[in-house]
């Protein structure tokens, strides 16, 4: 059975779930439960990777009611893995009454500082259950039905193992399902970046072993996994360089799904402790307050466009840049959280390209701070069928002002009028730009545009592939002219057949 059918059949059970109300609490309950199981088959690795492994879910402590709680063993190899094991009333009092409060309430024990091999295994041993517990701070225990859990546990137990190099490979098909439903149950704003953006805009910033790589609005992790795939199988060799790979691996992300959905995406992509994936709400920060140790190298994100943010949030942020609107805020905070040389690559819809008033003041910032060097323009329907807005991917560099801007038009692939469920975008497609992107020539889909012409236009960047076969007109005199010469012949050519017709009949009848 493929694990994309695995996921379909373990929602059918959920269905027969009073306690289970909608598409995206069926969803809720999913990813909670496949991180358990996920962080199990890590945890089957790790015994044998680390000499001082201890899992965080032995001997856990919590606080409820005033009272001193404690679970021996909250592993899902102890109570999952037996198909015959605790089941009906007795697997939902577990669920209910044991698990999801130390998840969620778990005592992570006091920071050890030193050098030592003990040292170093409670340090590791603290970071875990910090991130546990961060993982499960919003997630819930929707089902009311004891023998529905166990069928649903069951089936992942059966079907998935991510010790399997077949299984994790395919889990990013299964995140994409996850989130399509997620998306389908009415949160808008949530558009999976297709994997084929996500790929050329990291090929194309190109991160280094030791940079950080920051996604400011990770979702599932999408841009990140593909920063660590560029980077694992281009540089990464030994021990300490897969180390400094992990620990440069930093995202947030504001709502409690796609964080957990991330946090497992690090760990199926190998990153043991992701707690570089913070669940918070990156423009809640006042912008003066970031720092160097705050800046980073490289940032790649697909920010939520035609989002607006809380009251209140705007004033983190300068007075000329003020605004509610979710992506012009991440530009800014972009911009000022780049190290000088830093490289951007950000997914942007066509409205922050001509926009006015704040956004324009946004713009000529951008343009001042950083050489907006690329602009590759994407067709309609790249993030069909949740949303039609038209996007763009910005590539630039902080240090130094913009003197030019190159635009890319991607066209659609030959044959296509756009994309769709059957035929997405292919990663193949990028194939032209990546060719042109170091040798530059204006072609029929590649401009550039000088900052005086930018500056005139008054940071209007939505601007028309001057190099695109036009499409001709006639005079209308012109063509009325020669519609009515045509007609005449037609009529003309009728006439004569008529004739013809009739004579053969005459004949016929003589």
């Amino acid at each position: 059975m493929s694990l994309a059918t695995t996921i379909k059949s373990i929602q059918d059970i959920m269905r027969k779930d009073v306690g289970v109300d909608g598409d995206a609490q069926r969803i809720g309950q999913l990813v909670w439960l496949l991180f358990l199981k996920i962080w199990d088959d890590r945890e089957r690795e790790l015994e044998l990777i680390e000499d001082d492994f201890r899992s965080p879910l032995l001997d856990v402590t919590w606080q409820e009611n005033g009272e001193t709680r404690h679970a021996a063993d909250l592993r899902w190899k102890t109570w999952a893995t037996n198909p015959e094991g605790i089941t009906g009333d007795g697997l939902l009092d577990f669920t209910d009454k044991t698990l999801f409060p130390a998840l969620k309430g778990m005592e992570v024990g006091p920071k050890v500082d030193g050098d030592s091999a003990k040292a170093k295994a409670a340090q590791m041993l603290r970071s875990r259950r910090l991130l546990l517990k961060s993982v499960f701070e919003d997630a819930y225990q929707y089902m009311k039905s004891g023998t529905l859990l166990r069928q649903v546990i069951n089936r992942l137990q059966a079907d998935i193992d991510f010790n399997d190099g077949r299984s994790r490979h395919l889990f990013g098909d299964i995140y994409e399902t996850i989130l399509k439903g997620l998306q389908g149950a009415g949160n808008a704003g949530e558009y999976y970046t297709p994997r084929a953006v996500t790929q050329f805009a990291v090929d194309m910033v190109n991160p280094k072993l030791g940079e950080t790589i920051l996604d400011p609005a990770c979702g599932t992790g999408g841009f990140l996994s593909c920063a660590i795939e560029n980077i694992r199988k281009a540089q990464v060799k030994r021990p300490e360089q897969e180390a400094r790979l992990q620990a440069s691996i930093r995202g947030v992300e504001k709502k409690p799904l796609p964080h957990l959905l991330c946090v497992t995406n690090m760990i199926v992509h190998g990153i043991d402790v992701p707690t570089g994936i913070l669940h918070d709400n990156t423009l809640s920060r006042p912008l003066r307050d970031i720092g160097a140790k705050n800046r980073v190298e490289v940032i790649v994100t697909n920010p939520p466009f035609g989002g607006m943010e809380e009251d209140g949030i705007e004033n983190n942020f300068p007075a000329a840049f003020r605004t509610r609107e979710t992506a012009d805020l991440f530009l800014v905070f972009i911009v000022e959280t780049l190290k000088p040389g830093g490289r951007a690559a950000v997914v942007l819809p066509d409205g922050t390209l001509f926009g006015e008033g704040v956004k324009t003041r946004i713009k000529e910032h951008l343009l001042t701070e950083c050489d907006l060097h690329t602009i590759v323009r994407l067709p309609k329907g790249v993030f069909a069928p949740y949303t039609s807005i038209k996007t763009n991917v910005l590539f630039f560099t902080k240090g130094g002002p913009t003197k030019q801007v190159w635009y890319y038009e991607h066209p659609y692939p030959k044959g296509a009028k756009s994309y769709s469920k059957t035929k997405p975008m292919s990663i193949e497609e990028f194939r032209p730009e990546k060719a042109w992107w170091t040798d530059r020539k204006e072609t029929a889909f590649a401009w550039k545009v000088t900052i005086e012409q930018i500056r005139e236009r008054s940071f209007n960047l939505d601007i028309a592939n001057p190099n695109a076969p036009q499409d001709t007109h006639e005079d209308p005199d012109t063509l009325l002219a020669r519609f009515d010469k045509e007609r005449a012949s037609a009529a003309a050519l009728r006439e004569e057949l008529r004739k013809v017709l009739a004579a053969a009949l005459l004949s016929e009848r003589g």
